[in-house]
């Protein structure tokens, strides 16, 4: 069974292995914008499943019994790792109000928040297995979980939007209105987004596979 702990620890994984890549992309005289690719594509992964896990899963840990102040925890702490995205792409592309600020010291908020926002997550998907299960017992429900999340990133915005509303009904419009703005500046600028890949789909995805869907995943 595919569990919901399960994918996000290989969405973690994923993750962290391209924030990696994108903190230590560099441009050269060959290729001024060659660290865009990796920068940006970080950015759009990001963004998809901090979005996803909003719309998706905390809504779900606000509901339990004692999930209120978990699910409002992970909901500051997504907006802050948010906000830490949005200088991300800001400083990509020459914003001024950060024009002057180091890039270690933006990889350097990213990193704390996505530490703590991994955490939380990893703690939400607790919350909901022992509503669910027993603790020696899988949760019958873990599948739909990790489908719900996936089904999410299908839809969510591809870059960081951490000024609109994030909860209810107004953080589900806002989101929808953010995500077509996003697919139709992804296809204007051709920016290729990798599709979110869920963990049982990796395992039959070849080298080529991969390559094509630009979404290499060699040592997983």
């Amino acid at each position: 069974m595919i569990t919901l702990s399960h994918d996000l620890e290989s969405i973690h994984h994923d993750l962290g292995h391209r924030l990696a890549l994108a903190a230590t992309a560099r441009p050269d005289p060959l290729h001024p914008r060659g660290h865009y690719t990796a920068i940006d594509t970080f950015l759009a992964v990001a963004s998809r499943h901090n979005a996803a896990m909003v719309d998706a899963i905390a809504p779900l840990v606000r509901g339990l019994p004692e999930g209120h102040d978990l699910a409002h925890d992970y909901l500051l702490a997504s907006r802050a790792y948010e906000h830490t995205l949005n200088q991300v792409k800001a400083k990509l592309y020459g914003s001024t109000f950060v024009v002057n600020r180091p890039w270690p010291s933006v990889w350097s908020d990213v990193r704390e928040c996505f530490a703590s926002v991994c955490d939380l997550e990893r703690r939400l998907a607790d919350a909901l297995r022992s509503e669910t299960a027993g603790p020696d017992e899988p949760a019958p429900e873990d599948e739909d979980l990790s489908a719900r999340l996936h089904h999410a990133e299908l839809r969510a915005p591809t870059r960081p939007h951490p000024h609109i509303p994030h909860q209810g009904l107004p953080g589900r419009m806002a989101r929808m209105v953010a995500r077509r703005v996003d697919r139709f500046w992804d296809s204007a600028e051709g920016r290729m987004v990798p599709e979110p890949v869920r963990h049982h789909d990796r395992e039959h995805q070849g080298p080529l596979t991969q390559y094509l869907l630009a979404d290499p995943h060699l040592d997983s």
